[in-house]
């Protein structure tokens, strides 16, 4: 479940950056005595996520609106589905229909795109990651998405995980001294992630003691290899060229969790309409 003031506080900026000083097209032409019924329909198949948050759109507006649903987050919907009926003030669902759309399609259309993800790999043990390529500032929706989607959550932020890249070993001097010196820094309570190019820096990583390899834009028999190397010492990322296409493949290799920003940063807004 989503934080109740997280979403309103958010819900109450986003209203701000759509309303302006007033919507001058629905105050001036519709009543405040004025009523309006209207459903949230499916216009295509596709995953339902954003409950809450399109509910607290229109509350935010009116305390009184009366909003029924008939999915809950993480079910699959058909087009032609009713989702909800919404019964209020006529002011108050007009000037909120856009926002409260606009958080409902972007979520049902990722939880839509990590579902596949993770159906094309049913069988095998790996599961499916987000990133931190998100929109700024949405970044708890995006995620919650994902988890409603059946996907798995990578870190949410910087504090959360030390991730070893490329750039952090120039500047350690070398990946063996990167490890040893977030080992010396950082709470025990955060792992310590290695992002890997070669099996030569998988062996390293692996010698240090490394929490979590990624095997970063390897080849399938690199990452066989490297699974094998790695025997369950640390878990094991695949990460890079991850596509529907490719998906079966890498998984088949044995890693335990495949990251991809596409799930996220390409997953397309779910078509869904307020009638």
């Amino acid at each position: 479940m989503l934080n109740r003031f997280l979403i309103e506080e958010h819900v109450k900026q986003a209203l701000a950056e759509d309303i302006g000083f007033e919507d001058i097209t629905t105050d001036n032409l519709v009543k405040e005595e004025d009523t309006l019924e209207c459903v949230l329909n499916s216009r295509t198949d596709g995953v339902f996520c954003g409950r809450d948050v399109f509910q607290t759109v229109f509350e935010v507006l009116d305390k009184n609106i009366e909003i029924k649903f008939f999915f809950k987050d993480g079910d699959e919907i058909k087009k032609g589905d009713k989702l909800a009926e919404i019964k209020g003030s006529a002011r108050a669902v007009l000037t909120g229909e856009r926002t409260a759309l606009n958080y409902v399609q972007r979520m049902s259309g990722i939880a839509t795109e990590t579902r596949e993800y993770q159906k094309a790999i049913e069988g095998y043990k790996a599961n499916i990651v987000d990133t931190r390529k998100t929109t700024p500032c949405f970044r708890i929706f995006e995620k919650y998405s994902v988890k409603v989607g059946c996907g798995h959550v990578h870190r949410f932020n910087l504090a959360d995980c030390a991730m070893i890249k490329d750039n952090h070993v120039k500047f350690a001097g070398s990946l063996s001294n990167a490890i040893n010196i977030l080992k010396k820094s950082i709470s025990h309570a955060h792992k310590i992630e290695v992002e890997c190019d070669t099996l030569a820096q998988v062996d390293e990583a692996l010698n240090c003691g490394a929490d979590i390899i990624m095997l970063d834009n390897m080849t399938i028999d690199e990452m066989k290899t490297a699974v094998q190397k790695i025997n369950g010492a640390a878990i094991v990322e695949a990460s890079g060229n991850v596509n529907l296409d490719t998906l079966k493949d890498i998984a088949s290799t044995g890693v335990d969790i495949i990251s991809s920003s596409a799930i996220v940063a390409k997953a397309p807004t779910l078509d869904l309409g307020l009638d």
